[in-house]
């Protein structure tokens, strides 16, 4: 669907992007965020001249999957801090900076995923142009546009940096969080070229890729987001139920913080609100997770990622007993 491609890269870039209105962006509509990711990895593998991928640590389960599948060759930067639960961006600097020239590069634009951290604004130009500097290409994960702030232009801000600047990316976006389509498998894959020559070329070569594979996407969920984006009172509508679906989940932060400070448990768990969107990597380790699993029947990754759109007003304290008895049973 044409409408649906040209629709999604002016929710990502901006209506008023001069990436777009130079036609040097290229887009394709392929299964999610999932589908994206892999076209993306396929597409590099067979056309671009460096074939090392550089991941967060850590990183959404399934990235690596992707690259692998592509027999790209896998590598990752510091991202997460475990002492401070925040970033570690000198960390991530530092092996940014030692990557090769060329080398591809995974961002996830907001909410990341397991780690509920993202870098300031002020962090993600520096980011930029280190990236530039070193000639890396960075690829983007758009899975969760809108949930961290409530806003669809803030949250991608990230991205728009490096399209005003003129340089390469790629970026895979879904729908399924953001309009609860997950299982209609509904996203784009947007490559941001540096002509309008170039982006010609490599739509005919992503279609090369997607033939066959899967030939053509489905269209059904392709013709919501559609519809909901053509129409400004549907659009309306749409932000300001995400807003309220965002609000949700910071007061829900907020709800677990405080009934696990009424409870005194052990340690400091204010990372719990200065993380953000859908994830909450609580610092739980696996032998914890696993006690609650038994003993609470709350279950969630080893690795102690909450996601909080899981929760309500009415589980938090029960969470908050199972998170209280797990770090003191010990003690």
């Amino acid at each position: 669907m044409a409408e649906f491609n040209k629709l999604s890269a002016q929710l990502v870039f901006g209506a008023d992007s001069p990436a777009i209105k130079e036609n040097r962006v290229t887009t394709v509509q392929c299964l999610a965020g999932c589908g994206s990711l892999r076209t993306g990895a396929d597409f590099l593998a067979k056309h671009y001249h460096q074939h090392t991928v550089y991941l967060s640590q850590p990183t959404y389960g399934n990235h690596p999957n992707f690259f692998l599948a592509a027999g790209l060759t896998l590598k990752t930067y510091r991202y997460y801090d475990p002492i401070t639960r925040g970033l570690d961006f000198q960390g991530m600097l530092d092996d940014l900076g030692s990557a090769p020239s060329g080398a591809i590069v995974l961002f996830q634009v907001c909410s990341h995923n397991p780690t509920g951290v993202d870098p300031t604004l002020h962090q993600w130009e520096q980011i930029r142009q280190l990236v530039r500097s070193k000639g890396l290409l960075p690829f983007f994960d758009n899975a969760y546009q809108g949930i961290v702030s409530g806003s669809l232009d803030m949250d991608v801000q990230s991205v728009r940096m490096f399209v005003t600047d003129g340089g390469e990316c790629l970026v895979a976006h879904s729908y399924s969080k953001i309009m609860g389509l997950y299982g209609e498998r509904v996203g784009a894959l947007s490559i941001v070229c540096k002509t309008a020559d170039v982006a010609s070329r490599v739509e005919s070569q992503l279609k090369l890729v997607i033939r066959p594979i899967y030939s053509n996407p489905p269209i059904h969920g392709a013709a919501i987001v559609t519809a909901i984006l053509k129409d400004r009172e549907m659009f309306d509508e749409w932000t300001v139920e995400l807003k309220a679906m965002i609000n949700r989940i910071i007061h829900l932060r907020q709800q677990l913080l405080d009934a696990l400070r009424d409870r005194g448990t052990p340690g400091d768990w204010s990372h719990i609100t200065k993380q953000v969107g859908m994830y909450t990597f609580s610092g739980l380790n696996a032998e914890q997770v696993a006690f609650m699993a038994e003993e609470y029947h709350i279950y969630m990754s080893s690795d102690g990622r909450i996601n909080m759109a899981g929760l309500s007003a009415k589980t938090v304290p029960y969470l908050a007993d199972a998170i209280h008895s797990a770090v003191t049973r010990n003690v």
